[in-house]
Formats: C-alpha cells, sequence, structure tokens
C-alpha cells in the first residue's frame, strides 16, 4: 500500500498541473478542479491500469470525465427547461381550478335551495338520481326533472358575472322642472 500511495504521489506530482491545464483549456477554471480531482480520483482506483508515462492515458481520463460532466450538465438543463415547464402548467392549472371552482361556488349561491341541493347530491356526492330521490323524499323522475331545471339555472348563474364584476347601475335624475306661476 505505501508502494501504491508513492506512485500515485509521483504520478500526481508530475502530471497534476498538465491536467488542469488541458481540463482549463476545455472547461474553463471554474471547471478544472472538479475535473483534476475526478481524474486523479479514477487514477488511484485503477492505478494498476495507468501505464508509463501515465499523462496520455491521464488526459484520456479528463476527457472522458469532461465528456461526462457535459452530458450530465445538458440533462439537467433539459430536465430543469423541462420542470419549468410542468412547473408553468401546474401553476396554470390550480389557477384554472380555483377560478373555475369560484365561479361554481358563486353559482351555486345564487341558485335556491333546492337547486343547490340536488345539484350537489348528485354533482359533489355522486349519488345516483335515483339515491338522491330517496334523500330528498320525490321520485326518481321527479329529481331528474328538478335536476335538469337546476342545472339551467346552474349554467345561467354561471353566466352572469358576480355582482362585483357587473358595471354600477347608476340613476341619472330627470331634471326637475318646476312650473312658474305668473302673479298678476
Amino acid at each position: 500500500m505505501a508502494d501504491d500511495a508513492e506512485h500515485f504521489t509521483a504520478i500526481y506530482d508530475a502530471c497534476r498541473q498538465r491536467v488542469w491545464a488541458y481540463a482549463v483549456s476545455r472547461a474553463g477554471r471554474q471547471v478544472a478542479d472538479e475535473v483534476v480531482s475526478e481524474t486523479f480520483a479514477i487514477a488511484w482506483r485503477r492505478l494498476a491500469d495507468v501505464p508509463d508515462p501515465p499523462l496520455p492515458w491521464l488526459l484520456g481520463v479528463a476527457r472522458n470525465v469532461l465528456r461526462d460532466n457535459f452530458r450530465a450538465e445538458v440533462r439537467r438543463e433539459s430536465l430543469a427547461a423541462e420542470l419549468a415547464s410542468w412547473d408553468a402548467a401546474v401553476q396554470e392549472d390550480i389557477a384554472d381550478q380555483v377560478a373555475d371552482r369560484l365561479a361554481i361556488v358563486r353559482a351555486l349561491a345564487a341558485l335556491g335551495e333546492d337547486d343547490r341541493e340536488v345539484l350537489l347530491l348528485v354533482a359533489w356526492q355522486g349519488m345516483a338520481p335515483r339515491d338522491a330521490a330517496r334523500v330528498l323524499g320525490c321520485s326518481a323522475t321527479a329529481l331528474r326533472v328538478r335536476l335538469h331545471r337546476a342545472r339551467r339555472r346552474l349554467a345561467r348563474a354561471a353566466a352572469d358575472p358576480p355582482p362585483a364584476a357587473r358595471p354600477a347601475r347608476t340613476v341619472t335624475p330627470a331634471p326637475l322642472r318646476i312650473a312658474r306661476k305668473e302673479v298678476s
């Protein structure tokens, strides 16, 4: 083991500067230290495979490390772009869902209690019309008619803008006309 450590130290001392210069020329100073570290870590693990002279082999390893780093960076950027598009889509979906739910809640609030109850039992509770009819104490046919009418009213209520979005109604008073009496 001591011989391996001495052999590796000799290779490192002789080649580190040239491997670093190679990495700087290919990828810049920010990446060079990482490439040199990875190159010599591989050299340590495969010390028995390191030929004499070691520099060409080490530069080949550094080249492969740079290539792997480049591929990983491309993959990271691609995944980041894909994740960003998913995030934007999710945010749009959530915003749309919130707006849709708010519109439905407002439309439901504008309905009468009977219409609201029929719709909630069938649409939100997922009851079959036959079961909802039992809950409400009416026939299945009567419930289907009530459900149809409630859906129409809900569609109309959803189509109307909420009161805050409607233009304010202003009453402009007619000019006041006062009849003059002529005094003689």
